[in-house]
């Protein structure tokens, strides 16, 4: 099972706007995103995978809220598909103005609010000892 962490309700509190109606599935995929960013991150855990020091618990669903917050403003739906072209229409296809995105299908577009609150909970950038 996925590892979300953050709720509708704090997804709420940080951005200061309800939830959307699919937060559960932003929540999730932004909490992927986290995970990504920090596969050299070391913390403790619980044996559901979940952090267990509220310093870390507390980044985490900062970061997770701030990525969908990020994502929600470039206008992005939580795949990564979005935001990549400056106009696109459909019939007889016509794209115009790529951006890039991430240099590879393994980095993380992460949010730089999100990168921020990991750095400050030392979970960024990553040491293995």
């Amino acid at each position: 099972m996925a590892r979300v962490y953050a709720t509708p309700e704090q997804l709420t509190a940080w951005t200061g706007q309800p939830a959307p109606a699919d937060a559960d599935r932003l929540l999730a995929r932004a909490s992927e995103d986290v995970d990504d960013a920090l596969t050299t991150a070391v913390y403790v855990t619980d044996t559901a995978g979940m952090p267990t020091e509220p310093k870390i618990v507390q980044a985490l669903a900062d970061a997770t809220c701030a990525q969908v917050e990020y994502q929600q403003a470039t206008g992005d739906d939580g795949t990564g598909a979005a935001g990549r072209w400056d106009s696109v229409s459909i019939g007889p296809v016509a794209l115009s103005g790529r951006k890039d995105g991430p240099a590879t299908a393994g980095d993380v577009d992460l949010a730089p609010r999100a990168h921020r609150a990991l750095r400050r909970a030392g979970l960024l950038p990553g040491v293995i000892w």
